[in-house]
Formats: C-alpha cells, sequence, structure tokens
C-alpha cells in the first residue's frame, strides 16, 4: 500500500493509463463495430435496389404490353366506325374545352 505522495502519484498515473489504455481499446471495437455495420447496411440496400430495379422492368413490360393492347383495341374500333370514333373525339374535346373555360372564370 502507498504511504507517501510520490507512491499516490505513481498509482494515480498507472489508473489513468489503465483508464486511457481501455478507452482506446474501446473505441477502436465501437469503430470496428460501427465499420461493420455500414458495410452490412450498404449490402442490404443494395440488393433492395436489385430487387425493386427486378421488379420494376417487369411492371414496365406487363404495362407496355397492356398499352399495346388498347392501342391496338382503339384503332380496330376507329377503323370499325370512323364517324362515331370523330364524333366521340369532338364530345370528348368540347367538354374539356368546357371545363377548361369554367376555370378561367374563377
Amino acid at each position: 500500500m502507498a504511504t507517501n505522495a510520490a507512491d499516490y502519484k505513481d498509482e494515480a498515473k498507472a489508473a489513468a493509463n489503465s483508464v486511457a489504455e481501455s478507452a482506446q481499446k474501446l473505441s477502436s471495437e465501437a469503430q470496428r463495430s460501427f465499420n461493420d455495420a455500414a458495410k452490412r447496411f450498404e449490402k442490404v440496400v443494395s440488393e433492395g435496389l436489385d430487387q425493386i430495379r427486378a421488379q420494376s422492368r417487369t411492371y414496365a413490360d406487363n404495362a407496355g404490353e397492356h398499352l399495346d393492347e388498347a392501342q391496338r383495341y382503339v384503332v380496330e374500333r376507329v377503323k370499325e366506325k370512323p364517324l362515331v370514333a370523330a364524333g366521340a373525339a369532338l364530345g370528348v374535346g368540347l367538354l374539356v374545352g368546357i371545363l377548361l373555360a369554367s376555370g378561367r372564370n374563377r
């Protein structure tokens, strides 16, 4: 056991060094742990983005097919009855014009 001031000073320095070493170890472990977590997070986000890209391609292809079918249907109907199609287009244009004109008056 320490009996004089010099011994207490030496013990205090040893304790301070021990605390500093422990803090350094904890800091490096925390940094390593943070780096590992960042790498795992990056991997998960990357995999999620890849999955979203694949799904969006599927949906885009499917939507494109449906649009092509709708376009073919409209073209066939217009070819079958051109006067009815022209009248319908005229009616829709008139309604849109009336709606737009009523919005300007307010």
